[in-house]
């Protein structure tokens, strides 16, 4: 019997509510820093039975200056993952642009600082989860991080600074690694001109509109000072032979941080099982260009798609 259009849809619906209403969500504090708690939202669906699962880290956007860990709107993203069987940890940091109304090199320092505390902020939830990954069930092997916006400056930046062996991760047991790093709309503050790595990064997947007004798709730089965006980091990638795949989306711009909270996430899974478990070492290069759609609305990954594909294995 032909299930009609309609009741196919309700259906689909009602199977998503039943595996969203199995996920259990804890609150716990992971530090206290300027007499402020920290907090993080961990999701797990315990049907799914499994000794060690996987960790997605999710850190949200909003310029430094607002944005929460249980935004509505992040929802989607955190449930489909949590009903695939990862533990995803949704967490607080310090917003250092609050109330700041600065320009010039006032404005760059403001900035710099608001990143070093996001990264602060980002290291020790990730402290408190090896801690606690035999409380939660947690594969310390495969912690992945994940932001939007300014939440994808800190998740990039935080690889960065592990893996140049910077300061602000001592706080990590020294053979600590996230496994993955997945970026929508980031980049990276360097002072050493286009960062390099003292050690590989971890394999990192970049989603970035290339006309971003808000966060650059290539750089801004000036003497050795700069910020690196999507593009210029997956060109040292490629150079490098870092593992990386990177979704451009021609003509589009900010709006793009939050495609992958609504959409891609079968692709986003995809990074996951071939770089993070399966630990293929390829390079790929996606671009985009939907033509039938705006650049505020959401795009359809199945149209105008050109893709470049190394594969070092």
């Amino acid at each position: 019997m032909k299930i009609p259009k309609l009741s196919l849809i309700i259906l689909i619906w009602l199977i998503s509510q039943i595996a969203n209403a199995a996920i259990d969500k804890k609150t716990e504090v992971f530090a206290v820093k300027d007499n402020i708690e920290l907090k993080v939202d961990i999701y797990t669906n315990d049907t799914i039975n499994s000794a060690k699962k996987p960790c997605l880290i999710f850190v949200f956007g909003g310029g430094f200056k607002d944005g929460n860990r249980d935004n509505p709107n992040n929802l989607d993203y955190i449930n489909y993952f949590a009903n695939k069987g990862f533990v995803v940890a949704s967490i607080d940091y310090r917003l250092g642009m609050k109330g700041v109304n600065a320009s010039g090199i006032k404005f760059v320092k403001a900035i710099q600082k608001s990143i070093d505390l996001a990264v602060s902020d980002l290291f020790s939830a990730t402290n408190y989860l090896l801690e606690n990954a035999k409380k939660y069930n947690i594969d310390t092997t495969r912690i992945i991080i994940s932001g939007s916006s300014a939440g994808a400056i800190t998740v990039l930046q935080a690889d960065y600074e592990l893996n140049d062996h910077k300061e602000s991760a001592d706080i990590l047991p020294d053979d600590f690694r996230y496994a993955g790093v997945i970026s929508f709309s980031g980049g990276v503050l360097s002072h050493e001109g286009l960062p390099s790595y003292s050690q590989r990064p971890a394999p990192t997947l970049f989603f970035h509109g290339s006309s971003d007004k808000l966060v650059p798709y290539g750089k801004v730089q000036v003497f050795k000072i700069g910020f690196f965006g999507s593009d210029k980091l997956a060109q040292q990638f490629k150079k490098q032979g870092y593992p990386y795949m990177f979704y451009s989306m021609e003509g589009n711009g900010h709006d793009v941080a939050t495609y992958p909270l609504k959409e891609f996430h079968s692709e986003i899974d995809m990074f996951i099982q071939y770089y993070v478990i399966e630990q293929r070492q390829w390079m790929v290069d996606i671009n985009l260009k939907d033509k039938l759609r705006k650049s505020d609305t959401s795009l359809n990954i199945k149209k105008y798609l050109i893709c470049e594909v190394y594969l070092l294995d």
